[in-house]
């Protein structure tokens, strides 16, 4: 399961974000390191489900008249303040924590309501730019000093007469959890000197964010987008590549109406519909979540998800079934499963992801919409349908 970690200051919305997305209950205060445990929830990205493509709905209980909600981890950090690389507060255990995840989601008070501790100030008076390089240089410094604790390392290989400073370098990186491709473009992009003995500590923090950019991409959530200037908005999404406006107590008072029955939505939707009998003062509140969602087309929770996933981490969505001409299950169920898989994942890549089994014993798949047998190479598309025919049962 593919996993976000939501990372900000104290009181920028992080645990509000947390529980409007996953429905539940994380601690909230406008204080560094609120909890010591990072609170995990199963929350969703959503996409077009096959089924639309066919007479019926599948009827799986996570696709909702053809929207389909694919599960993924989210992982709340205590609220982080300047300095946690060194170990400020638990700074380092949460850091550490957050590594863990795919992709940083870092969750900025847009309304400069709250300064660089998160301390309450009025409306406006911080400026929320100071935000977006904060989680970016404390995961940088943090891991240029995992590099620099273990560059003694390199410095005694290098004695050797046979010595290979990259595949050494190499060898560390991936130890962090860097893939070795990953690994090999972060060094065609870093000038470095060729000894470990002259690096110095700026060509370790060069390194380690070059390396972290690639590892764990960043995306900004603009959170209270509802009480936000504008001019703070556009400022934010000038800055940085992937900004997404939202209001998380907006997504939650939407989530919690809907569970009582009060309103129909659907998350990520771009407006709902009053079913219930709100109280006036509940009505008004809800209108007032309307004009926020009709200027940015939602609530912006679901959207800085998906663009986390399938944005940042270039997945796609795949359907594995048994019986290819109704789509279904060997218990009949349409749909059942559906799986994330990075763009340019071949078939036998999405049998190992149903089960090691399935892909130990893979023979060949079959596309379900043309009913015809695929190669091994095919590159998978979000959306397919594929049989898997393996010896593995």
């Amino acid at each position: 399961m593919n996993s976000l970690g939501l990372a900000g200051k104290p009181n920028a919305g992080k645990s509000t974000f947390f529980s409007a997305a996953t429905l539940a209950e994380a601690e909230v205060g406008n204080y560094p390191f609120t909890t010591i445990d990072p609170d995990r929830g199963v929350s969703h990205v959503r996409t077009d489900c096959p089924c639309l493509d066919r007479d019926d709905r599948c009827g799986n209980e996570r696709c909702q008249a053809g929207k389909r909600y694919v599960p993924i981890e989210l992982l709340d950090v205590a609220g982080l303040v300047p300095g946690a690389h060194d170990g400020r507060g638990l700074g380092n255990q949460f850091l550490d924590a957050l590594s863990t995840a795919e992709v940083v989601c870092n969750v900025v008070d847009a309304s400069g309501g709250t300064d660089a501790e998160g301390e309450p100030i009025e409306t406006g008076a911080y400026d929320p730019l100071e935000d977006l390089a904060f989680i970016e240089q404390e995961l940088d410094l943090w891991l240029a000093d995992i590099v620099s604790r273990n560059w003694e390392t390199l410095e005694r290989g290098s004695r050797a007469p046979d010595f290979d400073f990259d595949a050494a370098l190499t060898d560390l990186l991936v130890d962090f959890g860097a893939t070795r491709g990953e690994v090999a473009a972060t060094l065609r992009n870093v000038e470095y000197p060729a000894n470990p003995k002259a690096w110095d500590e700026a060509d370790k923090e060069a390194l380690a964010g070059e390396l972290r950019a690639r590892t764990l991409p960043i995306v900004v959530i603009a959170n209270k987008a509802d009480v936000a200037s504008e001019e703070n908005l556009a400022a934010l999404q000038e800055a940085a590549d992937q900004v997404i406006p939202a209001t998380a107590e907006g997504e939650l008072a939407l989530r919690r109406a809907a569970e009582a029955g009060a309103i129909a939505y659907d998350p990520g939707d771009a407006d709902f519909e009053i079913t219930g009998d709100p109280t006036a003062e509940q009505e008004q509140g809800l209108e007032q979540v309307r004009e926020v969602m009709a200027e940015w087309g939602g609530t912006g929770v679901q959207e800085a998800m998906n663009v986390a996933v399938y944005d940042l981490l270039d997945c796609i969505t795949i359907y594995p079934v048994e019986n290819e001409t109704r789509w279904s299950d060997g218990s009949g169920a349409v749909l059942p499963d559906a799986h994330l898989l990075p763009r340019g994942s071949t078939p036998k890549d999405l049998a190992y992801a149903v089960h090691s089994d399935i892909g130990e014993g893979y023979v060949h798949a079959v596309d379900a919409r043309s009913g015809r047998r695929i190669a091994d190479s095919y590159e998978l598309e979000e959306g397919d349908v594929i049989k898997i025919v393996s010896t593995a049962k």
